[in-house]
């Protein structure tokens, strides 16, 4: 099992995000993210958005930094993957 964040390149509110996954199960990366200091409302289905600024202090604390396709391709293969369909159904 390990803990998984992209680089922050997504822009949004005057700032650039990441994403925090896990390949395993979403206790554990609920665990991780309260763990340090990720409020619950930055969970989206399936990931933490991440601000830039706590993207080394993750990396730091045990997330492992892995390219944006890397993230996807285990979130998929972890079978927590929530897709865009399955989002605008919620």
């Amino acid at each position: 099992m390990a803990i998984l964040i992209d680089d922050p390149r997504w822009p949004a509110h005057d700032r650039l995000w990441a994403h925090l996954i896990s390949d395993a199960n979403l206790d554990e990366l609920h665990d991780f993210a309260a763990a340090n200091g990720l409020p619950r409302r930055s969970f989206d289905l399936d990931h933490y958005d991440v601000p830039e600024e706590a993207h080394a202090r993750l990396v730091a604390a045990g997330a492992r930094h892995v390219d944006g396709h890397a993230l996807v391709r285990s979130l998929i293969a972890s079978g927590l993957r929530v897709t865009a369909r399955e989002r605008r159904g919620l």
